[in-house]
C-alpha cells in the first residue's frame, strides 16, 4: 500500500547533503514495509534486525567505526555495502543501544552510504545517550495510516484528486459527499493500522477487522511489559484503557480507576506518550502564535493514535455507526474529536513532533472551548468539531470575538459551507486544513 511518507524517504534518498535517517513511531505502523519498498531503488540491501539477531549486537561493542562495522555486516550477511548502491537498514534499533551510538559516525566518516534506523520505544534509550545525534540525525515521524491513505489503500485517486479540490466556495456535488461519508464511517470501525487496512481491502469483513484489532491491542498490552523497569504494567493497562474513556474532555489522574498516586500515573502516562500509542493535546491561551509558547501543562487532553484502536477499546455498537445517520447517539461526539486530531497530526510536517492544542474556559456561567486550535499561514485558526449535522456555536463566536480573529472553522457531516465568519469543512476533509498547502480565505 502507498504511504505519503515514501515520498519523503525518496527525497531523502536523492539528497546529497543527507544525514542518517531515524524513522520514528509505534509498533506495527509501516515502518519497515515502507523502508523495504525504499530498498527496491538500491542495487543491494541489507536488513539487520536486532531483534531478531542478537549475534550481530556484538559487531557495536568495542569499535563503532562505521566502515569496519560495515564490513563485518556485509561479510555475515553476505550483501555488499558500498556507497551509492546499497541501502543498509538497522530495524528494532532501540533493542542495541550501541547501534544508536554508532549513527553518529556513519555521518560523520561515512556519509556517502545511505543509513536509515527504526525503532519504537526509542525514548526510552536516547534518554540515556547525551546529545544523542544532535545535527547529524535526522527524525522522520509515521504514524498509522491516514483517511486519505486509506481511501488511496481502496483504489480511490480520482476521489481524492476530486476531495483535494473542494473548499467552502467549492462544495463536493452530493454524491461524492455521501460515498465519502461511508468511506469515513468505515475508517472509524477499523482505523489506520496497516494490515487492518489490508484485510478490509481484501475482503471487506468488518468484523474480521474488529478481531484483528484485538489482537493488536493485545500485543500492545504485552509491550507494555518491556516498560516495567518504569511503571508497573497493570498501571500502563489502566492508563492506556482511560484514555480512550476520557477522550472528549480533560484527562483527570483521579478517573483512571487505580489506587496509585499521581506521580505513578503521571509516569505511566509519559511513558505511552514516549512510545507513540498516547498524543497529548495541550491547553493554549491562543493570545497569538506560536501557540506552543503559551500552554498550561497542567491542562491537557490525551488522545490514542489509532481511531480503529480508540474505538474498540470503546466496545461501540458496530451495527448503529454503520447505519446511522447521526453520530452524536455514539460515544457524544468524542470519536469525531479523535479523528479530528489524528488528522491533523497526519498532515503536519513529518520532520518534528508536531503538538496538538485546544483552548477551555471555565468561568462560572460562562464556560466555553474550542476543540483544536492551529496555526496556518500566520493565523490563528479555532476548530470546533461536531460529531453530526447539528450544533450551537457559542464558543467559537466568543473566541473570535475575544481574539479578535476573523475566521473559524467548523468540523462536521455537512459538506463544504460557509456562513458569515465560520467555514465550515466535513470531517473527512480536515486534512486540508492542516496540510501546508494555502485555502481559500485563509
Amino acid at each position: 500500500m502507498e504511504r505519503t511518507i515514501n515520498k519523503h524517504l525518496v527525497d531523502w534518498k536523492n539528497d546529497s547533503q543527507r544525514k542518517v535517517l531515524l524513522l520514528r513511531g509505534a509498533r506495527q505502523i509501516g515502518k519497515t514495509y515502507s523502508i523495504r519498498q525504499l530498498g527496491k531503488q538500491f542495487n543491494y540491501y541489507l536488513e539487520v534486525n536486532f531483534e531478531e539477531n542478537r549475534e550481530v549486537h556484538s559487531f557495536f561493542s568495542k569499535n563503532l567505526d562505521p566502515k569496519n562495522i560495515s564490513e563485518k555486516l556485509a561479510v555475515y550477511y553476505n550483501i555488499p555495502i558500498i556507497p551509492g548502491d546499497s541501502l543498509l537498514f538497522f530495524d528494532e534499533i532501540q533493542a542495541c543501544p550501541d547501534a544508536l551510538r554508532s549513527l553518529r559516525f556513519f555521518h560523520e566518516k561515512y556519509s556517502q552510504l545511505h543509513v536509515v534506523a527504526a525503532g519504537s520505544l526509542l525514548e526510552f534509550v536516547l534518554s540515556d545517550i547525551p546529545s544523542f545525534g544532535v545535527g547529524r540525525i535526522q527524525p522522520l515521524f509515521m504514524y498509522p495510516m491516514s483517511f486519505k491513505e486509506f481511501l488511496l489503500a481502496n483504489n480511490e485517486n480520482g476521489l481524492i484528486h476530486i476531495l483535494n479540490k473542494a473548499h467552502p466556495g467549492n462544495p463536493l456535488d452530493f454524491a461524492f459527499h455521501s460515498k465519502l461519508i461511508d468511506y469515513y464511517k468505515t475508517y472509524n470501525l477499523i482505523g489506520g493500522m496497516p494490515e487492518i487496512v489490508q484485510s478490509y481491502v481484501n475482503d471487506h469483513n468488518l468484523l474480521h477487522c474488529q478481531n484483528l484489532l484485538n489482537t493488536i491491542i493485545t500485543t500492545l498490552k504485552d509491550d507494555f511489559r518491556k516498560y516495567k523497569s518504569r511503571s508497573p504494567v497493570i498501571l500502563l493497562n489502566e492508563v492506556f484503557e482511560s484514555i480512550a474513556f476520557q477522550s472528549g474532555g480533560k484527562f483527570k489522574y483521579s478517573n483512571v480507576s487505580s489506587g496509585s498516586n499521581q506521580r505513578e500515573l503521571k509516569q505511566a502516562l509519559q511513558l505511552l506518550i514516549e512510545s507513540g500509542i498516547a498524543i497529548p493535546v495541550y491547553h493554549t491561551s491562543a493570545n497569538g502564535i506560536p501557540l506552543g509558547a503559551q500552554i498550561n501543562l497542567k491542562k491537557f487532553k490525551v488522545i490514542l493514535f489509532d481511531i480503529g484502536i480508540h474505538q474498540q477499546l470503546m466496545k461501540l455498537d458496530i451495527s448503529k455507526f454503520i447505519v446511522g445517520d447521526d453520530f452524536t447517539t455514539v460515544n457524544k461526539g468524542a470519536m469525531a474529536e479523535v479523528f479530528t486530531g489524528l488528522e491533523l497530526l497526519h498532515a503536519s510536517s513529518p520532520f518534528r513532533r508536531e503538538p496538538l492544542f485546544y483552548w477551555h474556559r471555565e468561568a462560572r456561567g460562562s464556560n466555553a472551548e474550542i476543540d483544536y486550535v492551529i496555526q496556518k499561514n500566520g493565523q490563528v485558526i479555532p476548530i470546533e468539531v461536531k460529531a453530526g449535522r447539528k450544533g450551537g456555536m457559542q464558543s467559537m463566536h466568543l473566541f473570535l470575538k475575544e481574539k479578535n480573529l476573523k475566521k473559524g472553522v467548523r468540523v462536521s457531516l455537512e459538506n463544504f459551507n460557509s456562513f458569515e465568519n465560520i467555514d465550515v469543512m466535513p470531517l473527512y476533509a480536515i486534512s486540508n486544513l492542516g496540510e501546508k498547502t494555502p485555502l481559500p480565505g485563509f
